[in-house]
């Protein structure tokens, strides 16, 4: 589905988008008026860490879960432990932060890398853990992408980065195509009492 049809929790609609109407993530570095979606800027992802805030809209979020969008790999792995009743354990850090449930819904349906099993990664990861080591350019998402709520996450920044480690899953809800999650966006911004919006945003970060 095309990413102007999907409901748009307030707090991501108020990002600044770019030429083509996507917002801007929190997290998102700028070249000049330009925004680099495959990339991970330091500084922004240090303060959301900090300050508990979203990595995807940059509003606070509340004590107790986190979400994140995972990929195919890690989204089998996940998959596979809970099957056999095992906790999931993945100690290798990340750069994705997290973010509150519906801004990742939102992001797993609108992320073109996300979003399809056939779509192509523009950019190599950064600093790839060996969930993403086979992010490369050109690389394609593979068959089943996932979101998942964390009961926490740990992070540290360094002199160039800024890495997380998510603890003990309490939801896993994964996808071939993220347009699987449509209801449960809808229902999540239903029950948080919060319209969707679907135009609208900054023009300037």
């Amino acid at each position: 589905m095309r990413f102007e049809a999907v409901p748009v929790p307030p707090a991501v609609g108020a990002r600044p988008r770019d030429a083509r109407g996507y917002p801007v993530p929190a997290i998102t570095p700028w070249d000049g008026e330009l925004p680099q979606f495959a990339l991970t800027d330091r500084r922004r992802s240090a303060d959301c860490a900090q300050g508990r805030r979203c990595s995807v809209c940059g509003e606070l979020m509340p004590r107790g879960p986190v979400w994140r969008v995972v990929g195919a790999t890690e989204s089998g792995a996940i998959g596979e432990a809970l099957a056999a009743g095992r906790p999931y354990r993945n100690l290798a850090p990340t750069l994705e932060g997290p973010g509150h449930r519906a801004c990742m819904l939102y992001a797993s349906m609108v992320c073109p890398y996300l979003a399809r099993p056939n779509a192509r990664r523009g950019l190599d990861a950064q600093h790839p853990d060996p969930m993403t080591e086979h992010v490369v350019r050109g690389a394609v998402r593979g068959a089943t992408g996932a979101v998942v709520g964390f009961a926490d996450y740990e992070f540290a920044v360094t002199a160039d980065q800024v890495l997380f480690r998510f603890l003990d899953v309490v939801e896993f809800l994964p996808h071939d195509t993220s347009d699987a999650h449509l209801g449960e966006l809808r229902a999540e911004l239903a029950a948080r009492g919060q319209d969707q919006d679907v135009a609208g945003g900054q023009e300037a970060r």
